[in-house]
Order: structure tokens, then C-alpha cells, then sequence
């Protein structure tokens, strides 16, 4: 019996220790190496502190910043440890909501980013993204067409002009990766802080 045991438990030792240890140790250190800002959640700092990560989406409540796409991401309830509650943009908790076309708490989520966007007339024409949520509920981008919704808004509360604001929106859109994959797209971290550095907020 012992001789059917041994080859299985070094086995068993010997996968753990390639594929437990070894391999993601070497994928890690070739991306530290290759992509290390990615890598590390593409950090941006502004005079010595960290402002946000470039690929992690953040909540920009404010008239004078662009505003990201909404997020379905939660937390655990305080109350009750076995549920959870709402906690958009939660960093800790990337996630989906999860509910499917007919939810009547996602219609009604929509519904009401919809309104509120339109009664606080941030935008004459919702974008898709606009009251959807991502995937990972923590999308740093927008659609080109969000963010050239929101310029009116913006610019009335920086006192610039929609054709100013236009350009820099166009300045950051990026195109598909190799021309084909995906879609284009703004990063809004990126675009409020060259908003920033272009006029501070009001």
C-alpha cells in the first residue's frame, strides 16, 4: 500500500509546489519587470500622494468633475454579517450585480440615475454607461459619448467653454487596443486631473 501512497504524495507535493509556488512567483516577477505601473494597479500620485489608480474607478460626485459610471459593488452588512449592503465603489469587493433584465431593483436603479442625471441637467442624452453598471462594478472608463454629455455641465461649473472642454474630452479618448479590440473609451481619473491642472475647481 505504501507503494501506491508514496508516488501520489510526492506528486501532490510536487504540482503544489509548480503550480502553487512557482509559477505565479514567475508570472509575478515577469510583470513586475514588464508592466510594473499596471502591475500594481496603475497608482497615480499628485505631489507625493496617491490620488487614485488609473485602472480602478472611483465615485465623482461633484458638478465640476466629470462624473464615472455607475457601481454595483458592496460591502458587508454591519448588521448582519451574512448579508451584504450597497457600497458603491468599494475597491476591496470588485463585482457585478448580477441581476438579470427583469429585476425590478435593477429597472428601478436605472430608472432613477436616469432622472437624477437629467433633473440635475448633467446630460441632454443618457449614455448607455451612464446608468449601467460594469461588470466588475469598478469600470474606470466611460464611453467617448458619456463624457461628451457631460461637457455643458462641467463647463458651467468651471466657467469654461463647452469647445475647450470639448477638445481636452477628445484629447483623452482611447482607441481600440491594436485598432481592433474592444471599444473607445475616457478614463475619468485622467481626465479630472488634467481638468484639474487646466482650471481648479470652483
Amino acid at each position: 500500500m505504501l507503494s501506491h501512497l508514496r508516488p501520489a504524495v510526492v506528486m501532490i507535493v510536487l504540482f503544489t509546489a509548480l503550480t502553487g509556488l512557482a509559477y505565479p512567483l514567475a508570472i509575478t516577477g515577469i510583470a513586475q519587470l514588464a508592466l510594473a505601473a499596471k502591475a500594481n494597479g496603475g497608482l497615480i500620485e499628485r505631489g507625493g500622494q496617491i490620488v487614485g489608480a488609473e485602472l480602478i474607478g472611483q465615485n465623482f460626485a461633484a458638478d465640476s468633475y466629470f462624473h464615472a459610471r455607475p457601481s454595483a459593488t458592496s460591502a458587508p452588512d454591519p448588521q448582519d454579517a451574512t448579508k451584504t449592503v450597497d457600497a458603491p465603489y468599494n475597491a476591496a469587493n470588485s463585482s457585478g450585480s448580477n441581476l438579470g433584465a427583469t429585476s425590478k431593483k435593477l429597472v428601478d436603479r436605472v430608472n432613477a440615475t436616469i432622472e437624477s442625471e437629467f433633473a440635475a441637467g448633467r446630460v441632454d442624452i443618457v449614455a448607455a454607461d451612464a446608468a449601467t453598471t460594469s461588470g466588475s462594478g469598478l469600470d474606470p472608463h466611460i464611453s467617448p459619448q458619456y463624457a461628451l454629455a457631460q461637457i455643458s455641465a462641467v463647463a458651467r461649473a468651471r466657467g469654461l467653454s463647452d469647445a475647450r472642454l470639448r477638445a481636452l474630452v477628445e484629447d483623452h479618448v482611447e482607441g481600440r487596443i491594436l485598432g481592433v479590440f474592444g471599444e473607445p473609451r475616457v478614463n475619468v481619473l485622467l481626465l479630472n486631473l488634467a481638468l484639474d491642472a487646466l482650471t481648479p475647481p470652483k
